[in-house]
């Protein structure tokens, strides 16, 4: 008897947060919390865990590597029973598992598991995180991780992998050269941007509102950083938007007043490429060459990669006017 494709793995209700690989180690934990705002939750030998002004206990995870990339992106699900049966509708499409499911052995533990999507991402869900102290969403520092862009190859099967197995829902489109995907009410956690190769365009960090988004522009000008792109408010997301480089030079992105979708009521529509919907504000003027290139990155092989397999793979980064690193509406 022909069995039906199974459903998604899990019911995903947030992105967790983000682990970046860097060589840049040291100067690039300084900079996310001496000057971007996060708070150290815990620190080992090239391992640091930080911590927004939300209520997870970690939002951020750097881990000292020879080579920059993404070590894993990480949503949230309710319960431990949640991630046995996303495990067993895993192994129903032929997918196994990298870790678990069982006890994760990190800062704030939890319980979950870890696979790897069709271009080598690896992919975490958890639940039973540790609790964290409540900080108080004064200061104009990021509440947590709102949603990371990534570069693929092939949009189309990115999409349909990441709503068939994940059960993300598309949003909007911004023609054929980006999707933006949501598991809850916020506008998108993922959005995919048609490249030349597979690698992390940027992390988008919240901001509790548009005046602690201005603040903390503020705060960045105090220590001589100002926006490679931004501040603006894009089209699709409705979220405002302004665009920096961190030592590695991966693209952290402050944003806040992300759209907030009704379910039964929202229909995804495309976006046109120009200009004007690109800055709804008319504020932030072209991006710049220098952050289109460092949203191209280079071809990102996944942190599972050894590194013969990595050093194989991977390439100089593009120059400026690269087209792979048209995705720069999100």
């Amino acid at each position: 008897m022909h069995q039906p494709p199974p459903g998604p793995i899990a019911r995903l209700r947030s992105l967790r947060y983000v682990e970046l690989h860097t060589p840049a180690f040291t100067e690039a934990a300084d900079f996310y919390e001496q000057v971007w705002g996060l708070e150290t939750v815990e620190c080992d030998t090239g391992a640091r865990w930080l911590r927004g002004t939300g209520d997870e206990h970690h939002v951020l995870h750097l881990t000292r590597r020879d080579r920059v990339g993404l070590g894993r992106i990480a949503f949230a699900v309710a319960t431990p029973a949640e991630v046995d049966e996303a495990a067993r509708r895993l192994e129903a499409r032929g997918i196994v598992p990298v870790h678990g499911p069982g006890p994760l052995d990190q800062a704030g533990g939890g319980y979950g598991l870890r696979f790897t999507d069709p271009e080598h991402r690896l992919i975490e869900i958890s639940a039973h995180v540790e609790a964290v102290t409540a900080r108080g969403r004064d200061g104009a520092v990021p509440v947590g991780v709102t949603h990371a862009v990534l570069n693929t190859t092939d949009i189309d099967a990115s999409v349909a992998f990441y709503c068939d197995v994940l059960g993300l829902r598309v949003s909007d489109w911004s023609e054929h050269q980006m999707a933006f995907l949501r598991c809850n009410a916020d506008h998108h956690c993922i959005a995919f941007n048609q490249a030349e190769w597979a690698s992390l365009n940027h992390v988008a960090y919240e901001m509790t509102s548009v005046d602690h988004f201005m603040r903390g522009l503020g705060r960045l000008r105090h220590h001589g950083i100002t926006p490679q792109w931004g501040p603006g408010r894009h089209g699709p997301g409705d979220n405002t938007f302004s665009y920096f480089t961190d030592p590695s030079g991966l693209v952290c992105e402050y944003t806040s007043e992300v759209a907030q979708i009704v379910e039964d009521a929202w229909i995804a529509r495309v976006w046109r490429r120009v200009p004007e919907l690109s800055d709804l504000w008319g504020t932030a003027g072209p991006p710049s060459q220098e952050i289109r290139c460092h949203m191209a990155g280079s071809p990102d092989p996944g942190p599972l990669a050894t590194a013969v397999t990595a050093t194989a793979t991977s390439a100089p980064a593009p120059p400026a006017s690269a087209s792979v690193s048209e995705g720069v509406r999100a």
